[in-house]
């Protein structure tokens, strides 16, 4: 169980907390690339780690990323005009390029040299098949790139979507590793006779309380979480967490599976899901998917937390049909699994207060989370310690998924092959002597 001191440390994410500046070391995932289609077209409101900023598209296609307010009187610049490689003020037509310089300032005598002394605040924009990546550190020079596996496929071969969580960004990534869950909130309402024989959600089903190892990685932490299988073997589902905020879930099948998910905090109560999936190799095994159908969203609106908003709320409870659930035919009565998880992750509030808990061994994985990221936020708040993952983009190049192995096996041994990136098994399934053959 955390202190409040620990769960301030944990949730809070703006300039000068411990949090904030830990999240600031790494490249961030901001904008998708449809939202900013063409160049010189409407520019975006976007909020990030509590800031708020705005993001456009010049004409020559590069992306800037800049300070809401104009330096001069603080006029919004999302009224700006977008136009010849630099973004507008609609107030005095002070004129600022993507790395935040002021270009041109019309209001001022030509003699003047005023504009050489005006900057906005402007963070550096990558863009990488279909993300458009932020950085808003402290180097002059940015890190690299993480190497996200989906990511760096080209970009007709990965599933992207993006999800609006209206709830602080640790208790929403919490969910993505505690596996336990999965038997009760998602398939709660299956039946065991209904499955197919020797797959993972029959094994799932038939076990609801898995056992757990937990490790410290060089990029944050990974679980394997076990169960019975058929005699002999082990069935196993292996996830992770990667600092800052990625997390790598174990929903198909280790080895074919390539999906990995950011929880980007917006500010202390509200964060993105980003879902990056390999489309080939990453069916969800028995389940249904995580993506929202494009049914499933409000329209975008042009506010600070008006993209990608689902319409499924707590002002609707999330549309429970109370028959469902009592008849058994959906254990939660919300259909669907992104929003089933939003459910329990919103209505505990936008920052759960962590010392009202009660946390059991089923918890171990976010127990050595939590830990893990409080002592990396404090090594870099107090030290300078960065963490491995800012300058090693490698670190990232893992998989997760489910595997079948044989009692005797050591589970991180028997499945590096498996877990790394860029590696191909198409031979893989769910049958336990097929993977034991491995």
């Amino acid at each position: 169980m955390l202190n409040k001191a620990d769960n301030e440390v944990l949730s809070r994410v703006g300039p000068g907390t411990p949090m904030g500046e830990f999240m600031r070391q790494h490249w961030l995932p901001a904008v998708r690339r449809d939202e900013l289609p063409s160049p010189d077209g409407p520019p975006l409101r976007v909020k990030l780690l509590g800031e708020e900023l705005i993001a456009f598209r010049t004409s020559s296609g590069e992306v800037g990323l800049i300070q809401s307010a104009c330096p001069h009187r603080g006029a919004s610049l999302f009224f700006g005009r977008n136009e010849e490689e630099g973004l507008r003020c609609v107030y005095h037509g002070w004129k600022f390029d993507v790395a935040g310089a002021c270009v041109d300032m019309p209001s001022e005598p030509a003699e003047s040299n005023f504009k050489s002394k005006v900057r906005a605040k402007a963070y550096p924009a990558h863009e990488r098949n279909g993300i458009i990546w932020a950085y808003m550190g402290p180097r002059q020079v940015p890190p690299p790139l993480p190497r996200i596996e989906p990511n760096m496929l080209p970009e007709d071969e990965v599933l992207l979507e993006t999800a609006h969580r209206a709830c602080n960004w640790m208790q929403a990534m919490e969910g993505d590793i505690d596996t336990s869950h999965l038997s009760f909130l998602h398939s709660g309402g299956e039946l065991l006779e209904n499955q197919r024989p020797k797959s993972f959600s029959y094994y799932s089903l038939k076990d609801k309380a898995p056992r757990y190892v937990v490790i410290g990685t060089g990029f944050g932490t990974s679980y394997g979480a076990y169960r019975p299988a058929e005699p002999g073997f082990t069935y196993w589902r292996i996830a992770h967490f990667l600092y800052p905020c990625f997390s790598m879930i174990p929903t198909g099948i280790l080895g074919k599976q390539v999906l990995v998910r950011a929880w980007v905090p917006l500010d202390d109560d509200n964060c993105m899901l980003w879902s990056m999936a390999g489309r080939a190799g990453s069916a969800m095994v028995g389940q249904n998917t995580y993506v929202f159908g494009h049914d499933d969203y409000l329209p975008n609106t042009t506010s600070w937390l008006g993209r990608s908003v689902g319409r499924g709320a707590l002002s609707n409870d999330y549309f429970i049909d109370r028959e469902r659930q009592k008849s058994g035919s959906s254990f939660t009565g919300i259909a669907g699994i992104h929003e089933q998880d939003q459910c329990v992750t919103e209505t505990m509030g936008p920052i759960y207060q962590r010392d009202h808990e009660h946390l059991g061994t089923s918890d171990a994985m976010v127990i050595r989370t939590r830990r893990a990221l409080l002592r990396a936020a404090r090594a870099l708040h107090e030290n300078g310690d960065e963490p491995a993952t800012v300058d090693n983009p490698d670190l990232y190049l893992t998989r997760s998924g489910g595997v079948i192995l044989p009692n005797d096996a050591d589970w991180l041994l028997a499945t590096e092959h498996l877990r790394a990136a860029f590696t191909d098994h198409e031979d893989l399934s769910e049958a336990p002597v097929t993977l034991a053959s491995e």
